[in-house]
């Protein structure tokens, strides 16, 4: 499982680095400028502590994933990981609208990569917690 903890750690680092690009990707310029001041700089500012907390669990599976897998606060801290990666998973299929990546194969792609990523997330998290 130590393996797969420091792939997660990669690839969380990843994910927190493809934040930095949302803004100019999304256009957020345009796009946020018909939101009131406090609207627009919550969405800059919860996703940099978004990208953050992704990128501090990425680091913690890379360098403390004996800890993680052998542990009894280790495993609990899984529990958890495993319970947020599973409720973004669920967020996936029912938070987002089909609209935006059905028919679409760049955004369908993206889609299922993260269905895939997500699910891997959930699965070795809960599986270190129940081992």
């Amino acid at each position: 499982m130590e393996l797969h903890l420091k792939i997660i750690g990669v690839l969380l680092l990843i994910l927190a680095l493809v934040h930095g690009v949302f803004p100019k990707y999304f256009n957020w310029q345009q796009e946020l400028n018909k939101l009131s001041l406090i609207n627009k700089q919550m969405m800059y500012v919860h996703t940099l502590f978004i990208a953050l907390t992704v990128f501090l669990m990425g680091l913690l599976c890379i360098f403390s994933s004996d800890e993680l897998s052998k542990t009894h606060l280790g495993k609990h801290i899984c529990l958890g990981f495993g319970i947020f990666w599973a409720i973004r998973l669920l967020i996936q299929f029912f938070g987002y609208s089909s609209i935006l990546w059905k028919g679409k194969t760049f955004e369908t792609t993206v889609h299922i990569i993260f269905v895939c990523m997500w699910a891997y997330l959930s699965f070795i998290f809960l599986s270190i917690y129940l081992a």
